[in-house]
């Protein structure tokens, strides 16, 4: 079985070229979370690498509960480093890689990768696109049990809610 990995980030903007601020993933199957990764990521080394902060975005952020606004206020390593951290967690290129969105988690992260001049750790093809999956799947509820908008938390999140619509399928 391939391995999949649902990811989640937290950015200063909603397109590709933004800056991310954390990453958080979870490898999952056969009804479990296999495995976690989580880093945050320093604002200022995006900037440098090229990537934009949106204004709009910061004031949404501004408007989110202190817990997840405070987690990634506390700054983190380097746009690089992280990126190499990731990649080496994910190990496998031939990984399923889910995000929340076509055009948000997995274009935003390799948009990170190619400004900090990086190779996405992860073939294009295979991007899987979890926003298409659940509102196909309406009638499976997602339970939250973490802090909505902490990128691990949202990650084992939809994880779960995307095995729980597999479940529907078999």
């Amino acid at each position: 079985m391939k391995t999949r990995i649902m990811i989640d980030i937290e950015t200063l903007g909603q397109h590709a070229g933004s800056v991310v601020l954390a990453i958080g993933a979870v490898k999952f199957g056969d009804g479990q979370i296999l495995d976690e990764f989580y880093t945050r990521v320093d604002a200022e080394s995006c900037v440098k690498a090229g990537l934009k902060v949106d204004a709009d975005t910061v004031m949404w952020w501004m408007r989110q509960a202190d817990a997840p606004r405070l987690e990634i206020a506390q700054g983190g390593v380097d746009l690089g480093d992280a990126l190499a951290s990731f990649a080496d967690w994910v190990d496998d290129p031939d990984s399923e890689v889910w995000g929340n969105g076509a055009s948000f988690d997995n274009a935003l992260l390799a948009e990170a990768y190619r400004a900090a001049e990086i190779k996405a750790p992860w073939k294009y093809w295979n991007d899987r696109c979890y926003r298409k999956v659940k509102n196909l799947y309406r009638d499976v509820q997602m339970v939250r049990e973490g802090e909505h908008h902490n990128a691990l938390d949202d990650a084992r999140d939809q994880a779960r809610h995307l095995m729980s619509i597999f479940e529907t399928m078999a």
